[in-house]
């Protein structure tokens, strides 16, 4: 799955839109490299987003099979693996 499109299913983006304009100004990476909205996550992968103030980091569990996904199920797809002040 693309990643635009899978911060929007497990709900760590609002919208789609949002994912796109955050990888749009290179604050998205996969395992430490910043990446295009095409890029495919793989379950094992870290990604980071940094924000102003701080990064956040989760690990993918697993791929969604639908494109949106319950907040409640959340923890099945991404595990928060931390969270660092820049």
């Amino acid at each position: 799955m693309r990643i635009d499109k899978f911060l929007n299913a497990v709900n760590i983006t609002k919208r789609r839109a949002i994912a796109e304009d955050m990888l749009k100004e290179k604050i998205v990476f996969i395992n430490a490299v910043s990446v295009k909205k095409a890029k495919e996550v793989k379950v094992g992968d870290t990604i980071e987003i940094k924000y102003l103030e701080y990064s956040d980091f989760f690990k993918v569990l697993q791929i969604p099979a639908t494109k949106s996904t319950p907040k409640s199920k959340q923890s099945e797809y991404v595990e928060r693996i931390g969270e660092n002040n820049v």
